[in-house]
């Protein structure tokens, strides 16, 4: 197995240490370390994957140095734009280590959303021209920077992206320094708030909710109270797609309530179709983002989205009506 302090130093060593990505639980141990070592300046959780990758980028052009994006790979899609269009070495020629978390390996028992995705990761990387290497627990950490360290070779001297591929339990576990959900001092936690909102929606009603906790939340309230999960679509993929999937819905069926329960990471992820739905004047559309400022389901790392009003932006936007709770007696208020 690998200690995270270990392959951060061993990088650190080999003049890498601008880091940036979207976290994953195969990871988690890794981005928690990173969290906890460095400023804002040289490791940013980015929106989205393909935006870490703008980043990385930007790092690379300014400072000439290799930059590290980290995923899970699930996101890979997110970064085939400007992997392909940008860095590639027929176009700006951009070194880049790709750390990637292995979901879904054939072979191994996971999630039915991870499943073709993990099936496929090799063969797309092959067909993106990516080199990679796999590490796993099975290998000694000096096997380990042995391979990471040809990677890094690699990356410099072919000018491009270069992936290392990471199997589930390859990390040691790290300890977070700080704890973001510990440190809250909101009254309101996200698990009663889904049951609130759950209980206030019409009969009628759809509710689109994001991956993550969120839906395993909604489905353990629906399950436990024998209520049934005809009227939930639980997107346990697709990060940051709720919102468009809901307001599809509520396009068609005007005369329906329908809700979309997000994510602040998931909002974030991709924000602009938040200026789709504004814009459509839908009636039948409540969007409810649970902003707990925090990746949960993937280890806890931060979020931005407590620095700033996602209902001011949401009103930016478009939307009608928008408004930031903190209270039990505020959500009910603004759902009935």
């Amino acid at each position: 197995m690998l200690k995270s302090e270990i392959l951060v130093d061993f990088l650190k060593n080999n003049n890498i240490s601008f880091f940036t990505g979207v976290p994953d639980s195969l990871l988690k141990d890794f981005c928690a370390y990173l969290d906890d070592e460095f400023s804002s300046s040289n490791h940013i959780i980015g929106a989205n994957e393909g935006a870490s990758i703008g980043l990385a980028i930007g790092h690379h052009l300014s400072s000439g140095k290799v930059p590290l994006v980290y995923l899970q790979n699930s996101g890979l899609g997110n970064t085939i734009n400007p992997l392909i269009s940008l860095a590639s070495k027929e176009v700006y020629s951009i070194p880049i280590i790709l750390l990637i978390g292995w979901r879904g390996e054939p072979g191994i028992k996971d999630e039915p959303q991870h499943i073709h995705q993990g099936r496929i990761t090799p063969s797309l990387l092959k067909v993106m021209e990516i080199p990679y290497v796999i590490i796993d627990s099975s290998m000694d950490q000096a096997e380990i920077l042995n391979l990471i360290e040809n990677q890094i070779k690699n990356c410099k001297l072919l000018k491009k992206p270069v992936c290392v591929l990471v199997r589930k339990g390859t990390f040691e576990s790290y300890k977070k320094k700080t704890n973001i959900l510990k440190n809250s001092q909101f009254e309101l936690e996200r698990e009663e708030a889904v049951k609130i909102a759950t209980q206030l929606c019409e009969l009628n009603s759809v509710i689109v909710c994001t991956t993550g906790m969120l839906s395993r939340e909604l489905f353990e309230f629906r399950a436990n109270n024998k209520l049934g999960h005809g009227k939930d679509f639980l997107c346990v993929g697709g990060m940051g797609h709720a919102s468009q999937i809901a307001t599809g819905i509520a396009i068609d069926q005007p005369d329906r309530p329908v809700y979309c329960f997000d994510g602040d990471g998931a909002a974030l992820m991709h924000m602009g179709s938040m200026a789709i739905t504004g814009t459509r004047n839908l009636s039948n559309l409540i969007h409810l983002v649970f902003n707990n400022g925090c990746h949960e389901s993937v280890g806890g790392q931060p979020t931005v989205a407590q620095k700033f009003k996602l209902s001011q932006v949401a009103s930016a936007l478009g939307y009608k009506f928008s408004e930031t709770v903190s209270t039990k007696a505020n959500l009910k208020k603004i759902i009935i």
